[in-house]
């Protein structure tokens, strides 16, 4: 678990992470609250607060006797979210340095393409 966040925040964000890759499919039912209690050894009342947050977003829905579920277009809320949160914290500021730098979009896109090429491509040497 990350010590810098909140233990119901980290839940939560597992949760989504799950919804993301699919392991966690729309309609499909969620871990109840006393679940992830037990899964994760913390107190219920703070897997309930992260489950809290999930059904907030519209993520996750309660069904009075029947248990949690994923919602229909939950994978597509929480990618529309991560991707603002990308934008907000690492594309805003690329921008800004590059200008900084008085490199032009065209520049930038180039870096970029360069540096993926390296991540992808096999080591030599």
């Amino acid at each position: 678990m990350d010590e810098g966040k909140p233990l119901f925040t980290q839940i939560a964000e597992r949760v989504e992470d799950s919804i993301i890759n699919g392991s966690l499919p729309e309609l499909s039912r969620a871990p109840s609250t006393n679940e992830l209690a037990s899964f994760y050894s913390i107190n219920p009342a703070t897997a309930a607060k992260g489950v809290n947050l999930l059904v907030a977003k519209n993520v996750i829905e309660k069904r009075r006797g029947i248990g949690m579920f994923v919602t229909e277009g939950a994978r597509d809320i929480l990618i529309a979210e991560r991707r603002a949160a990308f934008s907000d914290r690492f594309i805003a500021p690329l921008i800004a340095e590059a200008a900084t730098l008085g490199l032009s979009p065209d520049d930038l896109t180039q870096l970029i393409v360069e540096r993926a090429g390296e991540l992808t491509s096999p080591h030599t040497g």
